[in-house]
């Protein structure tokens, strides 16, 4: 799978372990930045992030900031994508199952680096269950004018 990363200064190094792992299971990984610790707006990173994922360069993204909250609804932004604020590898996997999450978003300092990876490992592992939830979905992309 083709995968984007994307962070604040808070969580540079979960994302950069985050990439060794996503390249250690054969996912081609897209880091989008930042590449050190000097302080960054999250929204740009976010929305950097929700772009490649819309336009199908990505499969998937991977949003991380310090708690996770503002980089996800920069990330949402984009209503082509439906990014999922997760702490634990069910909310991950129903991300997935409920609401064809595309993106992924974790707080560097709220979730560990293990937690982190299962996480991801349920996310990526999870395949959309359509049925009753493919209508919701849909309205998410396409709100009432």
């Amino acid at each position: 799978m083709r995968i984007a990363i994307a962070s604040d200064h808070a969580a540079v190094d979960l994302k950069a372990s985050l990439c060794e792992y996503l390249m250690e299971l054969g996912h081609e990984v897209a880091d989008l930045g930042p590449a050190t610790a000097d302080r960054v707006d999250y929204p740009d990173y976010g929305y950097l992030l929700a772009s490649v994922v819309a336009d199908g360069t990505a499969d998937y993204g991977v949003a991380l900031c310090g708690s996770g909250i503002g980089i996800s609804i920069a990330v949402n932004r984009n209503p082509a994508v439906r990014c999922a604020l997760v702490s634990e590898p069910l909310s991950a996997a129903l991300a997935r199952e409920h609401n064809d999450a595309n993106c992924i978003a974790m707080g560097a300092r709220l979730t560990g680096i293990d937690m982190a990876k299962a996480c991801l490992d349920a996310f990526l592992s999870t395949e959309f269950g359509g049925g009753r939830h493919a209508g919701r979905v849909d309205k998410l992309s396409n709100p009432p004018a």
